[in-house]
């Protein structure tokens, strides 16, 4: 369905705002919609998506927050 990553990505990112929801959900929503295993779209997956994954990861408590600089 998707040729190229940054499509897919770019379907999650609209989908995830259209729905209210977060990337990891909608990501696995539409793998159960479509009868996908999670494993399978993992090169789909551009650094862009990648990085919201974590983000929603971090704020679910499945992964450490990381320590930042505010003022850079």
């Amino acid at each position: 369905m998707f040729e190229t990553a940054n499509e897919f990505s770019m379907f999650i990112e609209s989908l995830a705002v259209d729905k209210n929801m977060n990337v990891v959900d909608t990501i696995l929503e539409y793998c159960e919609e479509n009868y996908i295993e999670p494993e399978e779209i993992t090169k789909l997956i551009n650094k862009s998506l990648k990085d919201k994954l974590e983000i929603s990861f971090i704020d679910m408590n499945y992964l450490p927050k990381h320590s930042t600089l505010d003022f850079l």
